[in-house]
C-alpha cells in the first residue's frame, strides 16, 4: 500500500495541465485551458482543465476529476496504477508496505473494513487456485458451469475452505481484529465467544463498488443439503448499503456508457454469464427489489434500461412496481421475457454472443406492450378485470414526468387495449391530479393539526423530545440532506478558513469552519446521515490542525476515491454569473460570508431533523383511536416538537443561502 505522505507528494508534483495534455490538445481560455472531450466525441471543445483546482471536467458529457482520476478513466487504470503513473513521470520514490494491526486501526473503521474486506478477496481467490480442496470443489463448481477462467478472474471468484474457522483463524494470525471479522459479516461469533467462518464451503461472489472497492460477499453453497440455504450474503454495514448497490456495475459502467443502455437481471451467474457472451452492460439486483437509490445509479449512465425476466419467473407481477420506479423517475424501459425455462444464465450457456444480442434485439418490448399481455392473461373476458387493467396502466404512464413521452405511451395503449385516447388522457390527468391533491391534502392536514389541537394544549418545553431520543438518530428529510450537501460543500471548500472569533480564557482567537461546526455538532449531538459525508466530517476533525492543511486538497487528493471525486464535484462550480448580471454590480465572494452562512446553515439543518421528526409522529397519530391514552401522549410529543420547529423557524427567519 502506498503511504499517505508518498500520495500528498504525488498530488503535489503532478501538473495536471501537463498530465492531460499528452492525451489532449489543449490551448489556453482565460485563467483555464481547453480541448476537445476525450471521453466523447464533440466538434465544439467542452472540456476545461484548471491548472488552479488541480481538476478537469467536461461540460458536455460530465465526466473529469483531479489528475489520478483523468489517468484512471483514459487508460483503464487502477488507483494505484495511475498513482506509479505520475510517481514514475515526475521522479518520486514509492515504497510499499504491509499495514500493521495499529495501522489498520488508525486508519479508521471505515477504511478498515475496506481492508479487511480486500484482503479476503484475495484469500478467497487463493483458496481456488492455490489449495486442493478449493480445485476440486471451486473451481470444478465453476468450470462446471461453463464458465472460462478469464470469465472467473475478471470477477474475482473465490471459494472458502471447508474447515470453519479457517479464514478467521488465519486473519487473526496476520493482525486482522476480530471486530471488523464481525462488522463485514466474514465470521460469526458463538454464544462462546469463539469465530466461525459464515461463508465456509462455499464458492465467493465479490461485490464491488462502483469505484471497485469490495463491499460484500455472496456466499452459494456446494451442499445439496435443503436445510442449508443456497446463498447467503453480507450484512449490512457502514460500507455495504444493499439498497444502493448493484452486482457488476463496476465491471459494466463503461459498456453502459458506451452503448447507452443498461441490462437488468437478477442473480450473480446471469450478470457473469452474460458477459461471457460479450454482453457486459449488465448489472444485477442480487435476488431484492430494485430501490430508488440503484434507480439513481443507473440514471448516471444511461437513460435507457431493458428489464430480462426468466421464461417461467413467478415474481413477474410482483416486480413490475420496479418498472412504475423507473418510470417515475423519467427512464426509457424496455422488457424481454426469455423462452420457458431459460434465466439469463442458461440462456447464455445455449447461444454465443451474437445469438444473444440478436435475440435481445429481436424480442424485447416497450413496457406498455410486456404489461398489456401480461395483466391481459388474467382479464380475458372478465370485463371488471379489463377495467382494472386499463387502469394499472395508466397508474404507470401518470408516473412519467416528460408529457410528450406520456402522449405517446397513451396512443399506444389506446391502440392496444382499444380504448379511445381521449379517455385514457382524461384518467390520466385526473390520477396525475389525485397524485398531487393527495401530497397537498397531507400538508392540509397536518397543518390543520398544528392549529386546532397546539391551541388546546398546555405549552411544551422545546427541548423535550419522545424518549430523549438525539436529534442525531433521527431520520434526515430531503430538505436536511440538501442543507448536509451544501454544508459538506462548505466543509470542503472553505474548511480551514476563520469564520468566527471566541475568548479563551481572556484570549480571544480565531476558530475555523471546521471547529464551529464541531462545536455545534457537539453540544446538539448531530452528525451527517450520509455515511461518505460522516467519514469525510471525521477526517476533516481529525486533521484539520494539521502544518498546512487545507481541506480542499487534502480530500481531492484522498486515496478513497469515494471521497476525492466527491470533493473534486464540489470544487467544481456548476455555475458562474454573467457578465451582465455583474456589471455594476458588487458580488460578494461566499468566503466573505462564511460567518453568516454557516450558523445559519445549521440552524437549518436542526429545524429539517425537527421537521421530519413531527411528520414522523404525525403519521403515527393518525393510526390511533383519539380517545386512547397513547394518542394523548403522542400528540404531547408532536406539540412539543411543534413548538420547537415555530422557534427554530423563527430563528431561521427568511435568510436566502446561495453558493
Amino acid at each position: 500500500m502506498i503511504d499517505r505522505k508518498t500520495i500528498d507528494e504525488i498530488y503535489s508534483k503532478a501538473d495536471i495541465v501537463e498530465v492531460v495534455s499528452e492525451f489532449v490538445s489543449l490551448h489556453k481560455a482565460g485563467v483555464n485551458y481547453k480541448g476537445l472531450c476525450p471521453f466523447h466525441n464533440e466538434k465544439t471543445p467542452s472540456f476545461v482543465v484548471s491548472p488552479s483546482k488541480g481538476i478537469c471536467h467536461c461540460f458536455s458529457c460530465g465526466k473529469g476529476g483531479n489528475v489520478v482520476h483523468f489517468l484512471m478513466e483514459h487508460e483503464q487504470m487502477t488507483f494505484p496504477e495511475a498513482l506509479k503513473w505520475l510517481a514514475n513521470k515526475y521522479g518520486i520514490r514509492i515504497e510499499e508496505k504491509e499495514l500493521t494491526a495499529e495501522e489498520i486501526e488508525e486508519n479508521g473503521r471505515r477504511e478498515s473494513l475496506f481492508i479487511v474486506n480486500q484482503w479476503a478477496n484475495q484469500y478467497f481467490q487463493d483458496n481456488l487456485y492455490n489449495t486442493q480442496e478449493g480445485q476440486t470443489y471451486g473451481l470444478g463448481y465453476l468450470r462446471g458451469r461453463g464458465l472460462r477462467d478469464d470469465i472467473i478472474k475478471k470477477f474475482e471468484l473465490g471459494y472458502c475452505l471447508q474447515q470453519s474457522d479457517a479464514l478467521c483463524s488465519t486473519a487473526l494470525k496476520q493482525g486482522y481484529q476480530e471486530d471488523y471479522l464481525v462488522k463485514t459479516g466474514l465470521c460469526n461469533k458463538r454464544d462462546n465467544g469463539t469465530l466461525y467462518d459464515k461463508y465456509h464451503g462455499r464458492v465467493i461472489y465479490p461485490v464491488h463498488s462502483l469505484s471497485g472497492k469490495v463491499v460484500a460477499f455472496g456466499g452459494r453453497t456446494l451442499s445439496n443439503d435443503k436445510k442449508i440455504a443456497k446463498y447467503i450474503n453480507s450484512p449490512e454495514s457502514e460500507i455495504y448499503h444493499k439498497s444502493y448497490e448493484l452486482y457488476g456495475i463496476h465491471q459494466a459502467k463503461k459498456a453502459i456508457t458506451q452503448q447507452d443502455r443498461c441490462y437488468l437481471v437478477e442473480g450473480y451467474m446471469d450478470v457473469i454469464s452474460m458477459h461471457q457472451s460479450g454482453i457486459e452492460n449488465v448489472v444485477a439486483s442480487s435476488g431484492t427489489s430494485l430501490t430508488e437509490g440503484q434507480i439513481r445509479m443507473l440514471h448516471r449512465f444511461t437513460n435507457n434500461i431493458t428489464i430480462l425476466y426468466d421464461g417461467d419467473s413467478a415474481g413477474i407481477h410482483a416486480s413490475l412496481r420496479g418498472i412504475n420506479m423507473l418510470l417515475a423517475e423519467g427512464m426509457n424501459i424496455k422488457v424481454l421475457l426469455l423462452p420457458d425455462g431459460d434465466d439469463p444464465d442458461s440462456f447464455a450457456r445455449k447461444h454465443n454472443a451474437e445469438e444473444y444480442q440478436e435475440y435481445i434485439k429481436s424480442h424485447q418490448e416497450d413496457f406498455i406492450t410486456f404489461k398489456v399481455r401480461i395483466l391481459s392473461e388474467d382479464a380475458k373476458d372478465d370485463l371488471q378485470k379489463r377495467s382494472e387493467v386499463v387502469n394499472d396502466i395508466v397508474d404507470s404512464i401518470a408516473l412519467i414526468p416528460d408529457a410528450i413521452t406520456r402522449s405517446i405511451y397513451l396512443q399506444e395503449c389506446s391502440r392496444q387495449l382499444n380504448v379511445k385516447e381521449e379517455v385514457l388522457i382524461r384518467q390520466t390527468a385526473r390520477k396525475r391530479k389525485q397524485n398531487y391533491d393527495d401530497k397537498a391534502k397531507a400538508n392540509e392536514q397536518r397543518k390543520t393539526l398544528e392549529e386546532t389541537d397546539v391551541q388546546t394544549q398546555d405549552e411544551a418545553k422545546p427541548e423535550a423530545t419522545e424518549n430523549n431520543t438525539p436529534i442525531a438518530q433521527q431520520t434526515f428529510s430531503s430538505a436536511s440532506q440538501k442543507i448536509e450537501y451544501t454544508l459538506m460543500k462548505l466543509i470542503i471548500r472553505y474548511g480551514e478558513s476563520k469564520i468566527a472569533e471566541v475568548e479563551v480564557e481572556g484570549n480571544k482567537i480565531n476558530i475555523s469552519l471546521i471547529d464551529y461546526v464541531s462545536a455545534e455538532f457537539l453540544n446538539d449531538k448531530l452528525s451527517f446521515s450520509d455515511p461518505l459525508y460522516q467519514q469525510i466530517w471525521l477526517d476533516a476533525v481529525k486533521h484539520c490542525h494539521d502544518e498546512g492543511f487545507k481541506a480542499s486538497t487534502f480530500f481531492m487528493s484522498s486515496p478513497d476515491l469515494e471521497i476525492s471525486k466527491l470533493a473534486v464535484d464540489m470544487m467544481s462550480n456548476n455555475y458562474q454569473l454573467s457578465k451582465w448580471y455583474t456589471k455594476d454590480k458588487i458580488v460578494t465572494p461566499t468566503s466573505q460570508k462564511l460567518a453568516t452562512i454557516v450558523p445559519s446553515l445549521i440552524m437549518r439543518l436542526k429545524l429539517g431533523i425537527i421537521i421530519d421528526r413531527s411528520n414522523d409522529v404525525y403519521k403515527q397519530l393518525q393510526q390511533l383511536d383519539y380517545n386512547s391514552n397513547e394518542y394523548k401522549k403522542m400528540m404531547e410529543t408532536y406539540i412539543c416538537l411543534i413548538n420547537t420547529k415555530k422557534k427554530l423557524a423563527k430563528q431561521c427567519g427568511e435568510t436566502n443561502i446561495t453558493l
